[in-house]
């Protein structure tokens, strides 16, 4: 039983920090309808920036999000302006796919130019500590992580709540057709939209690189792992990635301890499997009316 509860602990703390990353990429497709290929990489990004800041300038990983984030939101929004916005609405969906991948790997090229194919970690002075907690260990990164993941996330929730924006962006993810004919601009709403998700992916990017080590490989298993909670939760449910979230990284902490790590990353996918064959619309979304 012990072995079983400190599990569910780490996959509860791994899961928060899977959530944030996910957030930003069912924000993006609420909005545009977009599945964006290129959020793990812009997560993997944020983590090399973060590595870069602390190994040169001494700047611990969660104060740099001060800097990455703001910076990679606006990499996101010329992304949308540069590559998404001149896409035709017929085929916008599709060709979104090929953009956003075609994304991902040229920021995988400049950061192969960059860092090399090596992998990094950010190790901090307390990357080894943790704390008792009624008998059972919690790392104290990985603690560290989840209250970080914690709080952006709830910052994200009054930024789409409490402000004139986040009416906009709700408005837009709800119908688009009536936000427009209430005034609101979609197109400027999509290139902030997707400046948010990669600001998410900035703020998520520290704290994996924390928890992680990565090079510029490591967005393509992580963006297998978004899109299976995305798709779990139910896609454009903000809620429903965070629930997600949180189900695979038990999920798959429980087969680590009590099966075997390397079947761990399969557990995103036998999940993702049996869900969507009880409910295809994930755990929150929404079946279209009138389909079948």
């Amino acid at each position: 039983m012990r072995n079983f509860i400190q599990a569910v602990i780490i996959g509860i703390l791994t899961g928060g920090v899977y959530a944030l990353m996910a957030s930003g990429q069912t924000l993006i497709f609420g909005i545009m309808k977009v599945i964006n290929l290129a959020q793990g990489a812009m997560v993997i990004v944020g983590a090399f920036l973060s590595y870069s800041l602390f190994v040169h300038f001494g700047i611990d990983p969660f104060l740099s999000i001060l800097i990455t984030t703001p910076l990679l939101f606006g990499i996101g929004v010329l992304i949308q302006l540069a590559f998404l916005r001149p896409l035709r609405n017929d085929d916008a969906a599709e060709m979104s796919l090929l953009v956003t991948f075609a994304v991902a790997l040229g920021i995988e090229g400049v950061l192969t130019l960059t860092y090399k194919t090596n992998y990094r970690s950010i190790q901090t002075s307390y990357a080894n500590k943790s704390y008792d907690v009624a008998g059972y260990q919690i790392g104290a990164v990985r603690l560290y992580a989840f209250i970080l993941s914690l709080v952006a996330l709830v910052v994200l929730y009054l930024v789409l709540e409490r402000t004139r924006l986040g009416r906009a962006i709700r408005a837009t993810v709800q119908n688009p057709t009536s936000a427009l004919l209430l005034g609101v601009d979609s197109r400027k709403v999509a290139a902030i939209g997707f400046g948010l998700g990669a600001a998410t992916a900035a703020a998520a990017g520290a704290v994996f690189g924390l928890v992680y080590a990565f090079n510029p490989n490591s967005h393509y298993d992580l963006i297998s792992r978004l899109l299976s909670i995305v798709i779990l939760g139910g896609l454009g449910s903000i809620g429903g990635a965070v629930i997600g979230a949180l189900v695979m990284g038990v999920a798959s902490s429980l087969v680590a301890d009590f099966g075997s790590p390397v079947w761990s990353d399969f557990t995103f996918f036998a999940v993702l499997i049996v869900v969507l064959l009880l409910r295809p619309q994930g755990m929150f979304g929404t079946t279209l009316r009138g389909s079948s």
